[in-house]
């Protein structure tokens, strides 16, 4: 297994070589358009990481959480998992954290621990990717992509409530 990657490098080196291609200088030329890339992406990145951490030192998302409570418990949601049931969506390390926080307090294989981790595998960060990604091709009409990914965020999470139930309890 340690020499899958050198394996992989030399066959690149050897397929350059025999086709005539000068590896090194597209290799520059790789690297001078991933820095280009990074520079043009780096502001959405830096904006995003930005407003997460405003959302969580500021506590919004505990008061966002007293509103959310009542239509949640209709589908019978655990209030432990509404904070990684709204993050999510927005951050895939905070989402991270919170699900870490479920694993010390309930146990990993307890129903708030499967709930958390079917939630965390079966959504995605969909605010994340349509401000990251969208903005470094230069999408900007975002509205239905932004609609469906919460509305697929959301079946997910109520999905994993109804898988846990029925396949473990």
């Amino acid at each position: 297994m340690n020499f899958i990657i050198p394996l992989i490098v030399l066959l690149i080196v050897f397929y350059g070589f025999f086709k005539r291609i000068d590896i090194y200088d597209s290799f520059i030329a790789g690297v001078k358009e991933g820095l280009e890339m990074t520079l043009k992406i780096f502001p959405t990145i830096f904006a995003l990481n930005l407003a997460v951490q405003v959302l969580l030192k500021s506590h919004i998302l505990d008061y966002g959480m007293a509103f959310l409570k009542v239509p949640f418990a209709f589908f019978s949601f655990p209030k432990e998992l509404l904070p990684l049931a709204i993050m999510r969506p927005i951050s895939g390390s905070s989402s991270l954290i919170l699900m870490s926080d479920v694993f010390k307090n309930y146990g990993v294989d307890s129903y708030l621990g499967r709930v958390a981790s079917l939630m965390q595998g079966s959504t995605d960060t969909t605010i994340y990717i349509i401000g990251l990604y969208f903005s470094s091709v230069g999408i900007r009409k975002i509205k239905y992509s932004l609609i469906v990914g919460l509305l697929a965020d959301l079946m997910a999470i109520l999905l994993s409530l109804f898988i846990v139930s029925y396949w473990f309890y």
